[in-house]
This record gives C-alpha cells, sequence and structure tokens, in this order.
C-alpha cells in the first residue's frame, strides 16, 4: 500500500473508533460538559385558578383545559436577586465545590430590578465570588438558560475558574398584565440554577437558532423619558406581556421538533434513546404535541407546568433541579434540554447526567 494511502486508511480507521459525544460537526472529540448540582426557587405564595376567576373572566376548567396550568408561584415581594441567590446557593450545596473555584456566572433573566448592575454582579457580590469571575447576563427569554449552558461551556475552557454557575430567574409578574384573561394566567415567577464544569468522555452538544419578531411574543421596554432634545413625541405601549399565542404555539411545536433532532441527528441517537426530555414549561399541549412530532414516549418528557405556570429562562432550571431532587435521574442517563420564546429564540442541549 502507498505510503500516502496508508496514512488515509489508518486516519480512517481511527475516526471509525471515535465516540460519538463529539461538540462539533466534524466528529473532533472534545471535552464535553457535566452538571455537578441543581438548585431552585419558587414563591411560596402559590395562586391556582381559581383565584384568578376572581380577577378576570375565565375558569379553572378554561386554564386548565388549553394549558395544563392548574395553579403558578407568584412572588410577594421576593426579587429576582432574592430568589437567584437562593437557588445559586442550592446548586453549589448540591454540587459540593469551592466558591473560589467558579470562574463563570451567567443569569439568564428578562426582568432583573435593575437595567444595570446586571443581575449576574450582583449574585456574584452576595455569593462572596470571585472577582476575577466572568460575569454578565443574557437575554435570550425562554431559550436562556439553554443558551447559557452552551456559553458556559465555551468560556470554561479559557477560564482560570473550574466551575461555571448558571442562574435563570424570573419576576414575569411584574410585567403581567392582570386584566388580560389570555396571559395573565400563563406565567409565574421562581428561579432555577446549575453548577458546571468541563469533563472528559462526556457528551455535550447544542443547537439554537432566531427569527427575529417583535409582534407575536414581546414586551416593550420600560423607559419611557422623553429627552428634552426631542421635538417628536413617542407614544409606547405599557411594559406589559404580549403575546399571539396561537403562533407561538406553532413555533413552538416546529422549533423543538427542528432543534431536538439536530442534536440527536449529532449524537446519531434516535429519541427512544434519550431517558428525559426537559422542555420548556410554557404549555402542556406544547409539550405533548411535540413528543407526537419527535415520535418519543410521552412518559419521558419531564413536566411540572401544572404548579408552576411559565416561568421563562427560570423554567427548565426549576423543572430540571424537581427531577434531580426526585431520584428519577441515574447517573449516564441521555438528557435533552430544549427551550422555545420570544425573540423569536430556540436551543437544545443534549448531555449526560
Amino acid at each position: 500500500m502507498p505510503y500516502v494511502s496508508f496514512l488515509r486508511y489508518a486516519a480512517l480507521a481511527s475516526h471509525a473508533y471515535l465516540p460519538t459525544y463529539t461538540t462539533t460537526d466534524r466528529g473532533d472529540p472534545l471535552t464535553g460538559l457535566k452538571i455537578l448540582g441543581t438548585g431552585s426557587y419558587v414563591p411560596e405564595n402559590s395562586v391556582t385558578n381559581k383565584m384568578f376567576e376572581c380577577i378576570v373572566d375565565t375558569s379553572d376548567e378554561w386554564i386548565s383545559s388549553r394549558t395544563g396550568i392548574k395553579a403558578r408561584c407568584i412572588s410577594d415581594g421576593e426579587t429576582d436577586l432574592f430568589m437567584a441567590r437562593t437557588a445559586a446557593e442550592s446548586a453549589i450545596k448540591c454540587a459540593k465545590v469551592k466558591k473560589s473555584e467558579i470562574g463563570v456566572i451567567i443569569c439568564a433573566t428578562i426582568t432583573n430590578e435593575y437595567i444595570t448592575p446586571s443581575l449576574s454582579c450582583l449574585l456574584q457580590r452576595d455569593l462572596a465570588l470571585k472577582e476575577e469571575a466572568l460575569v454578565f447576563d443574557i437575554n435570550a427569554a425562554c431559550s436562556g438558560f439553554v443558551y447559557a449552558l452552551n456559553l458556559a461551556y465555551s468560556l470554561l475552557r479559557s477560564s482560570s475558574g473550574k466551575y461555571a454557575l448558571i442562574v435563570g430567574s424570573e419576576v414575569l409578574s411584574k410585567i403581567v398584565d392582570f386584566s388580560d384573561r389570555d396571559t395573565c394566567v400563563l406565567f409565574g415567577d421562581g428561579a432555577g440554577a446549575v453548577v458546571v464544569k468541563l469533563c472528559r468522555n462526556a457528551p455535550f452538544l447544542f443547537n439554537a437558532g432566531a427569527k427575529g419578531d417583535d409582534n407575536l411574543l414581546y414586551c416593550p421596554g420600560i423607559i419611557r423619558k422623553k429627552s428634552p432634545f426631542s421635538k417628536t413625541d413617542h407614544e409606547q405601549a405599557p411594559p406589559f406581556l404580549h403575546m399571539d399565542g396561537s403562533e407561538v404555539f406553532r413555533f413552538a411545536v416546529d422549533s423543538i421538533k427542528k432543534s431536538v433532532t439536530a442534536v440527536l441527528d449529532k449524537a446519531r441517537l434516535k429519541p427512544e434513546d434519550i431517558d428525559h426530555f426537559v422542555l420548556h414549561q410554557a404549555n402542556a399541549r406544547i409539550i405533548n404535541m411535540a413528543a407526537k412530532r419527535l415520535g418519543a414516549p410521552p412518559d419521558k418528557f419531564f413536566m411540572n407546568i401544572y404548579k408552576r405556570g411559565n416561568t421563562s429562562a427560570a423554567s427548565i432550571p426549576i423543572a430540571l433541579d424537581e427531577l434531580n431532587k426526585s431520584g428519577k435521574l441515574k447517573k449516564g442517563e441521555k438528557i435533552i434540554l430544549a427551550g422555545f420564546g420570544a425573540g423569536l429564540t430556540y436551543g437544545a442541549v443534549y448531555f449526560s447526567w
């Protein structure tokens, strides 16, 4: 065999034995990501569908049949920072890591009390994490936690810290119009967190996308003051969430199938190979439809929407923590997380427990 041909044959032969838990389309055996600990916090103030009957024209049957929601937790003074800190402390304790070794802090939120400083900066202060950490917030709405996982994976490779802290925290009750029966019954408040590290021989695959849109699901900004140099009056809608439910439903189901199928293809897996699907908890019908479209067993799709409602960026980490605390997660099990939301954004990650 000619020398060049032999080298090519050796390369192909060795490539055939590369593991399928790669992080790129080329098949390079790169370091993956491991979740070491989870945590969450939800307000004690649980608001049932019956309670909404007192403030808007709705009913428990109307809400539950269309969304799967029976109750949601609403802040009674708890801030994004308080909930994020509580969830983060729980995740760090669960992970059994030193705070001094956390080198990346990412908070996913659309409801921080401040435009600046970021929620993550205040979290770094309150948790007494090291000053040299890379700290910032992201706004990808309900996909924010999934986006943050991939960011943490990328940043840890150049960080001086061993671990990353990722938090999703939302007080959506601040931006909900409680006179709009179509939206006010959907959303809840809460925070979820994870601690992660790079880990060899661990899978981590990511897929995401965006379809810019400010009509289907949006919330106007809260800055309304007119400049003394402005000659035009700029009218601004109230800073409340607005949603075209039927179009968002369609987008959600389509994007879940697209992003989940993409990571399954990269991993060379089928839906039935996955042990747990944890999707953004927006609507039980969306999750059931996604399971049907993917051809995956419905019992593999974790749901807590009946008691939490839609908590945006906090949705997936809260669900993951509850699944973890239930004892149903076993070492080595295959997991897919998938989010979708305003932006419009969507994304999915595959990893093992």
